[in-house]
């Protein structure tokens, strides 16, 4: 008698959308943003980084302070910092816990304080005491990634290869359904497929202004905010 060969059964694979529904999906997205730039731009036509900085290294030194900290406080510290390290080789010298105590005040004080020195004696040594004008360079400083980088290259050289994607650009794009992910990087990857490269350095500091003037991370009156009528159902996201 012969036997037969087991059926071999396979597990069913999950649906995947059509191409067709994605690229709706991405029209939809894009003519939502371009309506939601526009508006931006109306309501902040002259938005720029609140950031107080003199040259290039007191621009990645205030960034790098900023992460998870308001800039009015990282101002507030700088404004002292800066008077105090006048120079970039003076970062190479200091000691990382008398540098931990005048930074303290921007939280997670020992981490920043370790990058911002080990990001001075690499541009020291490596770049020639210049921050590198490449996004492969830059990312190679520590306490470096995307964000930074975009802020610092922009701001520092108008050299724009990408999004600045913070807490309020992140909040920004769940809200009104721009991207599927939640990781900053491929928020970026997205944004940067829906709105013109003309207008990705200056998106993120209309967000910004926004979140901080509009739309708070809290409840608030949607009634008055241009933004919603745009996307109703952002009217009913709010700490996201």
């Amino acid at each position: 008698m012969t036997q037969k060969k087991p059926v071999s059964r396979k597990r069913p694979q999950p649906l995947r959308k059509s191409i067709s529904q994605d690229s709706v999906l991405f029209l939809e997205r894009k003519a939502r943003l371009l309506k939601l730039n526009a508006k931006l731009k109306k309501l902040f036509p002259k938005a720029e980084m609140a950031l107080r900085w003199n040259t290039n290294w007191e621009l990645l030194v205030a960034v790098e302070l900023s992460a998870q900290c308001t800039d009015k406080k990282v101002n507030e510290v700088t404004e002292v910092l800066f008077k105090k390290y006048t120079t970039l080789e003076a970062y190479t010298t200091v000691k990382q816990k008398d540098f931990e105590k005048d930074i303290k005040s921007t939280g997670f004080y020992k981490s920043k304080a370790k990058n911002i020195l080990a990001a001075a004696k690499r541009v020291t040594e490596i770049y020639g005491g210049e921050i590198p004008k490449t996004m492969k360079e830059i990312l190679t400083i520590p306490g470096v990634a995307r964000k930074t980088a975009n802020v610092v290259l922009g701001n520092a050289y108008g050299v724009v290869e990408g999004i600045a994607v913070d807490t309020h650009v992140r909040r920004f794009a769940t809200r009104f359904d721009l991207s599927d992910s939640k990781d900053p990087v491929k928020i970026e990857q997205d944004l940067m497929e829906l709105i013109p490269k003309k207008d990705w350095f200056s998106f993120t500091y209309r967000v910004i202004e926004y979140g901080r003037t509009i739309a708070p991370a809290r409840v608030y009156d949607t009634n008055k905010d241009p933004l919603v009528a745009v996307y109703p159902p952002a009217g009913k996201m709010f700490r996201v």
